[in-house]
């Protein structure tokens, strides 16, 4: 052997005992640490208490189960493989049995700070597997445990957090304290600035009027929102059908694809509200077709609001009567499932909209007016007696003349008191003819008293009435 090759073997790590001969230089081979160094080796062997790893010292160090993973309860042959290579931290050197205790966790455990750390100082995302759900979040094993506050895990709020388990996340770190052991992750933040850079291509693309397909990705008393593909559009209660309905949920289902129109867009407030029922057929325009203004119909009450109430006819369509319609008929109280008869008294296409009525029954006395001569402006006036029938006279207004006659009048009538007048206005359908001669409403009258009047001359109601007073004086 030459100079050379015994050189060449020294540095390979052996060393001539006292006789020279070449032996393996053993303290070389073994590696110097203390503890809470952290060493690598390879996995020798798996048992159901603890692992071994072989990292080059005068014996195997051992690594507990609990000291596998921050996971709880875990099977170790699902985290490590015999002749894996793994990083490890030294606990003890040495324990009572002298063998030498080692953390696989430990060590992911300050790396991950390490990483962490750096990535927080970037503003960098950090990826997790959820490995627990606990009281307000979720934990995330992004090296060490993290927590994701449940109000965080989503742009809306989630109800269930167990359909997390075992999903890896995105997440920014919004909080760390490695003194406390504290990581606050963020998933919505993530989802935020990706969803930011989807909306402003929306926003920039989406024409009012369009026709777009989206999911629903959220049901609310008022409406449902709608993913457009990264941005929610409102589709509010009163545009998801024609009919009436009571919660969007009767119509709409959770993360059902739909075809949606873009009623309005709000550049300002990053904004777009949809409509549901422009989808689909209209059946107003058919229904309505069914209706005429004046048709009687029978309808039932659906609902009862503070200015009226809405009847559901038998084709479907809902009709509005008003409060001032209701308070045609005294005492008339509707109430939900009541059927009602009335009759047609407006329709609105445009607006959707059917008006019904309810007929108002006249009164007698202008009913018998308006039948006497219903072609004239009317005045009815009553003389209010104590004793005998009211002395009822019908005057004909005339632009120049008036034209009394009377016969008889009962002796105790015309000794009464000057009789107080009511008068109630009935709109003629068209003005009275000129010089149209005015007549007194014909009644007995007593002879005696008769003889006593004189002759009526032209004049008006007035006058006559100072007649009627003058001859009672002289009787």
């Amino acid at each position: 052997m030459t100079e050379i090759e015994q050189i060449d073997y020294e540095e390979d790590g052996y060393v001539r005992d006292e006789n020279g001969n070449l032996i393996p230089d053993y303290e070389m081979t073994i590696k110097l640490f203390d503890d809470g160094d952290i060493v690598s080796g390879t996995v020798v062997r798996i048992d159901r208490d603890e692992i071994l790893l072989d990292i080059g010292y005068k014996s195997e160090g051992v690594i507990p189960i609990k000291e596998l993973s921050i996971r709880k309860s875990v099977d170790p042959n699902e985290i490590v493989s015999v002749g894996d290579a793994i990083d490890a931290l030294v606990m003890q050197k040495e324990d009572k049995d002298g063998r030498l205790i080692l953390s696989k966790k430990r060590a992911e455990f300050e790396q991950a700070w390490d990483r962490v750390e750096k990535l927080n100082k970037d503003h960098q995302a950090v990826e997790g597997t959820v490995i627990e759900v606990v009281k307000g979040g979720l934990i995330l094993d992004i090296g060490l445990r993290g927590f994701l506050p449940a109000s965080l895990v989503d742009v809306r709020r989630v109800k269930d957090l167990r359909q997390y388990i075992g999903q890896k996340l995105s997440c920014l770190i919004i909080e760390i304290d490695r003194h406390r052991n504290n990581v606050v992750l963020s998933r919505r933040a993530v989802l935020d600035e990706e969803r930011r850079q989807d909306r402003d291509m929306i926003m920039s693309t989406i024409k009012r009027g369009q026709v777009v397909t989206g999911k629903v990705s959220s049901i609310v008393d008022f409406g449902a929102f709608v993913d457009l593909g990264g941005m929610d559009g409102l589709v509010h209660i009163s545009e998801i059908s024609w009919s009436h309905i009571d919660h969007p949920s009767d119509v709409l289902a959770l993360n059902q694809e739909i075809e949606i129109k873009v009623l309005d867009i709000d550049q300002e407030r990053g904004r777009i509200s949809l409509g549901y029922k422009q989808t689909q057929e209209n059946p107003w325009r058919k229904k309505l077709g069914e209706l005429q203004v004046g048709e009687p119909i029978t309808g039932k009450v659906i609902k009862v609001v503070q200015f009226g109430a809405f009847i559901e006819l038998p084709n479907g369509i809902e009709a509005l009567l008003h409060n001032s319609e209701i308070q045609k008929i005294p005492d008339l109280k509707l109430n939900v499932g009541d059927e009602i008869d009335a009759k047609v008294n407006k329709i609105d296409e445009d607006r959707r909209r059917v008006n019904l009525t309810l007929e108002k029954k006249d009164s007698a006395d202008t009913v018998a007016a308006s039948e006497a001569n219903p072609d004239d402006k009317k005045t009815v006036e009553k003389v209010e007696a104590d004793e005998k029938p009211e002395v009822e006279t019908v005057v004909l207004e005339s632009s120049k003349n008036v034209k009394v006659e009377v016969k008889k009048v009962d002796a105790k009538v015309a000794a009464a008191p000057t009789p107080k007048l009511k008068k109630e206005m009935v709109e003629p359908d068209k003005e009275p003819e000129k010089d149209r001669e005015l007549k007194l409403a014909k009644k007995k009258i007593d002879p005696e008293l008769a003889e006593k009047i004189p002759p009526p001359e032209p004049g008006s109601l007035e006058d006559v009435l100072s007649q009627m007073k003058q001859a009672r004086t002289d009787k």
